[in-house]
């Protein structure tokens, strides 16, 4: 990070020698987030991508101590045609306190793959008012690359008391989107990669394009193309200010499942912003609504 410029909340990240020197900590709670995605090539526009649990990769190594959440399993709306919807608090609250995270816990999460797995669920637990999380800077890839302590070995928290308190400021519908489309206060942010926004190219999500409107900050963009981690306040912030998030009242932020999304909102909340929310069903939702308007390059 440069010395011109400082996250406006640089307590949401960690860096991986702090958590080395703090592994014993008996207070935190250290979580491999990880889902594996691949393309599915017979899609047809409905499934573009397959996912499993990286729990198997966990097993075979993974940083000391750390225990694993599931986002297929318990952390995900049972009873949503959709992927990866936000559970219900009480769903949400249960699988938290049997993970170990109790109100007194500081919790780091990281992921093996993409770093979104983490960011999904530190917006998860923020909006459900648990504010002591962080993600480990460059996770499990930096982690590794700087030959840091690996184990096998099963870790499982004790279970504790977790107590949710929403906020519903956090997420979003599509009614509120299909607003935004016609109100200039509102920034609506698409978190996909390029080609996928503008759609010429990558899977479909039911039809091709975007939200009329929305603006693209790929997910990927917001990392170095080495060791993963997000880039310096700087580069970050003007990533987001050169599409106009500085003079906007409220931000949404959308992609196909709300997952690349919730990275978008973590950089944007590391920055210091506090007017973002999340259309958590995305286009998994709108893209397969003929009454909602989609718009391409």
């Amino acid at each position: 990070m440069t010395t011109e410029e400082r996250y406006q909340h640089p307590e949401y990240l960690v860096e991986t020698a702090w958590l080395e020197d703090h592994l014993a900590d008996p207070e935190l709670r250290i979580f491999d987030c990880t889902v594996i995605a691949k393309l599915n090539a017979e899609a047809g526009g409905k499934v573009p991508f397959l996912f499993e649990s990286g729990r198997a990769q966990f097993d075979k190594g993974h940083i000391p101590g750390a225990g694993f959440l599931d986002l297929l399993g318990d952390l995900s709306d049972r009873s949503s045609a959709l992927p990866f919807v936000l559970p219900s608090a009480r769903q949400f609250g249960a699988t938290m306190a049997k993970a170990g995270i109790g109100d007194g816990a500081r919790v780091v999460l990281y992921g093996t793959a993409e770093p979104i797995w983490a960011a999904r669920i530190w917006w998860m637990l923020r909006t459900f008012g648990f504010d002591n999380v962080a993600i480990l800077n460059g996770g499990w890839t930096k982690w590794n690359a700087e030959g840091r302590p690996v184990s096998d070995l099963p870790h499982v928290y004790e279970p504790a008391r977790f107590s949710p308190r929403e906020r519903p400021e956090s997420l979003v519908g599509k009614a509120a989107v299909l607003a935004a489309i016609y109100d200039a206060a509102v920034l609506t942010i698409n978190a996909l990669p390029a080609p996928i926004f503008a759609g010429t190219g990558g899977p479909v999500f039911g039809r091709r394009g975007r939200i009329p409107g929305s603006v693209n900050v790929p997910f990927g963009s917001l990392h170095d193309p080495e060791s993963g981690a997000y880039l310096a306040a700087g580069p970050l912030r003007d990533r987001f200010e050169a599409v106009g998030a500085h003079k906007a009242e409220r931000i949404i932020a959308y992609c196909g499942s709300g997952i690349a999304a919730s990275n978008d909102a973590f950089a944007l909340a590391l920055l210091g912003y506090d007017n973002v929310a999340l259309y958590d069903a995305s286009l998994a939702e709108w893209g397969h609504d003929e009454s909602l308007p989609m718009e391409t390059d």
